[in-house]
């Protein structure tokens, strides 16, 4: 499936309804809007939320720069599925970050969700299962309510097939190369 740009008016290119519904919240429903299994969610932050994002920016964001990376939110299309998600960071090439419609998981470098009262279970199992299945190398999982990060790698088509953590907030996390 293509995540190619489609213009205002132009439903030549939205054969299907997975199409349809990733049509409709990229064009209709606003920028920070998502699809979990099929479920329509707004994303809206809180401050807390975007501060601890904020902070993961900083420790990593001279890594980035030397390696020619970009972090951002961007959209996430999970082909296939009803899901098309707006990680808290996504960190991608800099080439990608040009890219105007949706990146796919395994394009990206690292995949960051911070966990909300109203969100963490989603993020605990059912974003973790399907950033492994569709390739996120990396997904760091910041835990706000156990005040615990957990970084998980080696995807596969059942999700992810090692943890390293929980790590309580104020232990380093390292991250493997890149």
């Amino acid at each position: 499936m293509s995540t190619a740009h489609i213009g205002p008016g132009d439903y030549s290119r939205v054969p299907n309804p997975e199409q349809a519904l990733k049509y409709a919240i990229q064009h209709i429903a606003g920028d920070r809007v998502e699809i979990v299994e099929g479920v329509i969610t707004p994303v809206s932050p809180s401050w807390a939320h975007e501060s601890a994002i904020d902070l993961i920016r900083e420790q990593i964001g001279p890594r980035l720069r030397e390696l020619g990376l970009r972090a951002g939110s961007g959209n996430l299309d999970l082909p296939g599925t009803e899901n098309f998600y707006v990680p808290d960071m996504a960190v991608v090439p800099a080439e990608l970050a040009r890219t105007e419609g949706a990146l796919l998981p395994d394009q990206t470098v690292l995949v960051v969700e911070v966990t909300s009262p109203s969100n963490g279970d989603t993020d605990r199992t059912v974003k973790r299962r399907r950033y492994g299945q569709f390739g996120a190398p990396l997904y760091l999982l910041v835990d706000r309510q156990d005040r615990a990060c957990t970084l998980f790698s080696q995807p596969t088509s059942l999700g992810y097939t090692r943890a390293e953590g929980p790590h309580p907030f104020g232990v380093a996390v390292r991250l493997p190369e890149p």
